[in-house]
Order: structure tokens, then C-alpha cells, then sequence
């Protein structure tokens, strides 16, 4: 079941084509990854749905029905640029905020009590905005995001400005808000985060969606007949004992162990190298290797436009 949907979404601006018959199913209760390089059209597909700019043409459903106006109040949109006013003060600007998503004073009061000390972070709310540091803003801005419980959260670089121990608390977070019942766009450049909260992604490029689907299932679709080998007790060269065909991707070294990447030739399976390198060496594991969401998003990339990303 889908709670978003867009229709070969276009959008130009003059000559420029912004978005090109983009299509995405935004699974309810899942986080979906929007990615793409920069300048893809990840912005204007997420200005879109929020209703900033409209699509010329394709449309947007929420929940199978055209996405309009009353739709913004179950939204909730957290922007990599942040936008909170810099001479205010925190407390008043959060509660101001709430109230423009709907919410009473005396709810938005309530729940906001509840976040800011679940962030601990109650003696900010008299404080200038200007007076926190970007981590510290960025806190406000997600519990502002978040504080009206939309069903749909969208999050362009989320942890932007934040130390590992901060990531951590907002991804935990993230997780709780989905396991409540909130779906979440989930737009990032890395793709470490992409592979730990995402279930789906869609990958666009130079307004092309190019790839979509589930994680997992993209990263299995991806696997090239490459496995990795910890060994010891070697009587061998490993890469003497390959037969034609095989390539050796990599080797290391460390306190006695080694270890090997090796690719296969299509239509060969791991019995067959087990069984050539078994005779000369003690295996202490083997493994697929399975692409990383990273490899994969250059691979793809790269080949509609290559040398826009290097792994440099």
C-alpha cells in the first residue's frame, strides 16, 4: 500500500528539464531513499511534493487521492538548508511553528515540552537561535519537523552538522517515528545511512530515474560472482592457483591471516574455487561479496554520466 505516488512527474524550468517522467510507490510505514549526485532533481521532486512548485505534468497522489493543500498539514518537510530565524527565541519560534501545522497552543506546548526533554535540551527554549551551535539548531528544526506527528516526513541530509553521538540519537529516532506509524523520504549522500535505515530507493540522474526498487534486493541484483577468502597455512601463491579466467581483485596481510577477493567467471560457482584452493590452504572463512550501496551508486551513476563521480 502506497501512501505517495508520482506519475511520470515532469517539471522544466525554460530549456532546462528539472525532472523527466519520474515515477516512485512510497510504501507506507517505510523509509524510502531518494538519492541521486547533485543537481539530479532530488529537490524539485521533494519541492513538489510539498507543494512549493507544481509538476508540468504527471501528477502526485497521497493516499490515491490528487495531493492538495490540506495535505501540508500531515507533512512535515526537514530541509538541508534550515530555516529558522536566527534573532528569535528558540522556544517561541518552536511553538509558533507547531501552530502553523495545526496544532493548538496548548498542544503544541504539551508536545514540545515532551521533545525538548527527550532531546535534553529544555534550558534552550529562552535562548536566540543565534546563540546555538548548527548541531544545536538542527535539533530545534527536527523537532519542529516532527512535532505535529505528520504521516509523511521528509528529510534532505538529516544528520548534516551533527558528531557520531548526535547521528545516533536522531537515527534512533527515525526508526522510532517509523515504527509509530510515520513514512519517511529519506535524502542523503551517504550511503552507509542509506543501507542501515532505508527498506526502498529510487536513484535519479540528470532528471532520469535510472534505478528503484528495495535495498536488499538491489544489492543482491548487483553481485558479480565475487567472493572474499580469510586463509592461513598457505603452501601457495593464491593467485598461482587460479584458473583461467578468475580475477583477483585484492589481497592483504595481518598477523598471520590472509585474505583474497577474487571474481568468477559468469556460470562458475564457489565449489569450484573451494575446491582448487582447499588443498594449499586452511580457510578460516569465505563469504559473498555483496556491492555496497556506495559501489552501486557510482556504478550506476557513472555509466549514464561518465567521470560525474569518482571514488576519490
Amino acid at each position: 500500500m502506497a501512501i505517495l505516488t508520482a506519475n511520470k512527474v515532469t517539471k522544466r524550468f525554460g530549456d532546462f528539464t528539472a525532472l523527466n517522467g519520474i515515477s516512485i510507490v512510497v510504501p507506507v510505514q517505510s523509509i524510502f531513499g531518494l538519492l541521486g549526485p547533485n543537481g539530479a532533481g532530488k529537490t524539485t521532486l521533494i519541492r513538489i511534493i510539498n507543494q512549493i512548485t507544481g509538476p508540468d505534468e504527471g501528477e502526485v497522489l497521497f493516499n490515491n487521492q490528487r495531493l492538495k493543500p490540506d495535505h501540508a498539514e500531515i507533512i512535515g518537510y526537514l530541509p538541508e538548508e534550515r530555516g529558522l530565524y536566527k534573532k528569535m527565541g528558540v522556544g517561541e519560534q518552536a511553538l509558533y511553528l507547531a501552530q502553523l501545522k495545526g496544532l493548538s497552543r496548548h498542544d503544541a506546548l504539551v508536545k514540545l515540552k515532551k521533545w525538548f526533554e527527550k532531546f535534553e535540551i529544555q534550558g534552550w527554549w529562552n535562548k536566540k537561535v543565534e546563540e546555538l551551535s548548527k548541531g544545536m539548531q538542527q535539533k530545534v528544526q527536527f523537532i519542529v519537523t516532527v512535532v505535529h506527528e505528520p504521516r509523511l516526513l521528509i528529510f534532505d541530509e538529516p544528520f548534516s552538522g551533527f558528531d557520531p553521538i548526535n547521528v545516533n540519537l536522531l537515527r534512533d529516532e527515525i526508526l522510532e517515528l517509523r515504527r509509530n506509524g510515520s513514512t519517511i523520504i529519506f535524502s542523503t549522500h551517504n550511503m552507509a545511512s542509506v543501507e542501515e535505515l532505508c527498506d526502498d530507493i529510487v536513484l535519479i540522474n540528470k532528471a532520469n530515474k535510472i534505478l528503484d526498487g528495495k535495498v536488499n534486493e538491489i544489492r543482491r541484483q548487483h553481485f558479480d560472482n565475487t567472493y572474499s577468502v580469510n586463509y592461513r597455512n598457505f603452501d601457495s601463491d593464491i593467485k598461482t592457483l587460479l584458473s583461467p579466467g578468475f580475477e583477483l581483485l585484492e589481497t592483504a596481510s595481518l598477523d598471520g591471516l590472509r585474505s583474497a577477493k577474487i571474481r568468477l567467471p559468469k556460470g562458475t560457482g564457489s565449489g569450484e574455487l573451494l575446491g582448487t584452493i582447499l588443498p594449499h590452504m586452511s580457510i578460516a572463512s569465505f563469504s559473498e561479496v555483496i556491492p555496497s550501496m556506495n559501489d552501486i551508486f557510482i556504478s550506476e551513476v557513472n555509466a549514464v554520466s561518465p567521470n560525474l563521480i569518482s571514488e576519490s
